[in-house]
């Protein structure tokens, strides 16, 4: 009975092993397809990402069943890289949604086949209203490409699918030449990190381009000590502030080096007759106050580290905040 209940170990083995099998022809199926996408791309694409840029009202993005929800991730990524889009479903576009099309606008109109009857009447609708269309199909002579003003044609491959039906390989390569366009006219726009931090304030990807100024320690929490202070008061102000880390500064206010937890014990046996400069590792990693937080986490990373001091962008020898890995980890960054 209980050899009914519970397969062998090896039977267990060769089940992942198919299903590991299947995972990676998918995903190997789907890579060689990108590269042939590629490799396919010419004037045509060109030409949508110049239309895209002359558009002087808003990419409108359209398609059904996995190609619409491909078409609303499209949507999503112009709007987040500078090109203001939005989604309109065919279908309810055909119950009166068509009014959301505006001349002006562009449409973007994706169907594998070409020949998506719910799509009509949109490119119907935008050609009336001598909005350029950009379709993006894998079949040339359909009437979607041969209604466009550009027509992005995908190569011919099979769906990942097993029996070559529900679509996957393609709504894949749909999506990549979505962020293909998205990305290119992102670039001839000239967008930058300054504007990108405006269109993203929340989430992650806000708080990565947060400025560190935001969220360093300053002012009474900085945990700087003169170069002469004895080791003894040193440490005080290493425990009040309790960031593991003291910034050590001459007469004039410059940073001239760190003490950190580790210094302290290398120089245990020497600690209480030693002053800062004698303890201090000179030349610390620093960055200048406006780092984004993406960039100051790297920093941190990669010198295993686990503070940098904020040094004034005009004076570049003078700290004005603390970063430590512990306000990232708050953030969820690190």
């Amino acid at each position: 009975m209980a050899s009914l209940l519970h397969r062998a170990p090896t039977d267990c083995r060769a089940e992942t092993a198919r299903i590991l099998s299947a995972g990676r022809e998918v995903l190997d199926l789907e890579a060689r397809s990108l590269l042939l996408l590629r490799d396919a791309l010419d004037g045509a694409f060109a030409r949508a990402v110049s239309l895209i840029l002359a558009t002087k009202g808003r990419v409108v993005v359209s398609g059904m069943g996995k190609s619409g929800h491909v078409a609303r991730k499209m949507a999503a990524t112009f709007a987040s890289t500078g090109t203001p889009a939005i989604f309109v479903h065919p279908g309810e576009a055909a119950h009166g949604d068509l009014g959301m099309l505006l001349a002006g606008d562009l449409l973007i109109a994706l169907s594998n086949s070409g020949a998506t009857p719910e799509l009509r009447p949109i490119t119907d609708y935008a050609r009336d209203l001598g909005c350029p269309i950009v379709a993006i199909s894998a079949q040339r002579h359909a009437p979607l490409a041969q209604a466009a003003t550009a027509a992005i044609i995908l190569p011919p491959i099979r769906e990942s699918c097993p029996v070559n039906i529900s679509p996957t390989t393609s709504t894949t390569l749909m999506l990549a030449l979505g962020d293909a366009l998205a990305v290119a006219a992102m670039e001839q726009r000239g967008i930058t990190r300054e504007q990108l931090e405006r269109l993203h304030p929340g989430g992650s990807i806000g708080l990565r381009l947060l400025p560190v100024n935001e969220i360093m320690h300053a002012g009474d929490a900085l945990p700087l000590v003169d170069h002469a202070l004895p080791m003894r008061d040193a440490i005080v102000t290493m425990t009040e502030k309790s960031l593991g880390i003291a910034g050590v500064v001459d007469a004039a206010g410059r940073l001239v080096g760190t003490i950190t937890d580790g210094d302290l014990r290398r120089h245990v046996e020497r600690l209480f007759t030693s002053r800062a400069c004698d303890v201090m590792t000179r030349n610390p990693k620093t960055v200048p106050d406006g780092t984004y937080a993406e960039d100051a986490m790297a920093i941190l990373t990669a010198n295993k580290i686990t503070a940098l001091f904020v040094m004034d962008h005009d004076a570049p020898d003078r700290p004005v905040g603390l970063v430590h890995i512990h306000d990232f980890h708050r953030l969820g960054l690190a």
